[in-house]
């Protein structure tokens, strides 16, 4: 064997009994990244393909903010004639949040038993939910944030501030799709 061969070999064998750099770490966590988050992908692929379970809960979500924003509206406009009425829709719809978040927790339990849940996952739809899912979810909580937040901030120290409290039934409804259709890791056995 010649001395650059005796040379390559022992570089090779030491490289072998050395631990990893900080940079081979890195590029082998995030090769195991993409190959999960590809193998995620055909599960949700493989899933949910075209169809989109749970059409009930995405129509509740948007129903229940374009209701809001309608009592809204004419709230901002003219508080002394509308507060009312946005303030009974407001309570009723917060409470059917409050409704909602326990059952949401109840059917979590039962399910966490069998699949690893986690609050991103459960509430958020991360990892757990289609990309036109969490587009419809996440974007009905998105508006009533915005309307809430722009009607308290027009009207602070009112009962429009009250509104703030809303998109518990958004945020509710997202963990209920989650819930009842969505897709989670397997648990592992403790």
């Amino acid at each position: 064997m010649s001395t650059p061969q005796r040379q390559g070999r022992a570089r090779a064998d030491r490289s072998a009994s050395r631990p990893p750099t900080a940079a081979e770490a890195r590029a082998a966590v995030e090769a195991q990244r993409a190959a999960d988050k590809e193998r995620r992908a055909e599960e949700m692929r493989r899933r949910f393909g075209d169809a989109v379970p749970g059409r009930a809960i995405l129509a509740a979500s948007w129903i229940s903010t374009a209701v809001f924003a309608a009592v809204t509206v004419p709230a901002v406009v003219d508080p002394e004639r509308f507060v009312a009425a946005f303030f009974a829709v407001s309570v009723v719809l917060f409470l059917a949040g409050c409704a909602v978040f326990v059952l949401d927790l109840v059917l979590a339990a039962a399910r966490s038993r069998d699949d690893a849940m986690g609050i991103g996952g459960l509430f958020f739809l991360a990892g757990s939910a289609p990309r036109r899912v969490q587009g419809h979810l996440l974007g009905s909580l998105g508006a009533q944030v915005v309307v809430s937040v722009v009607a308290a901030a027009l009207h602070p120290f009112t009962p429009l501030a009250f509104g703030t409290l809303v998109p518990t039934l958004a945020l509710s409804l997202c963990g209920l799709w989650a819930v009842r259709h969505g897709w989670f890791e397997p648990a592992s056995p403790a």
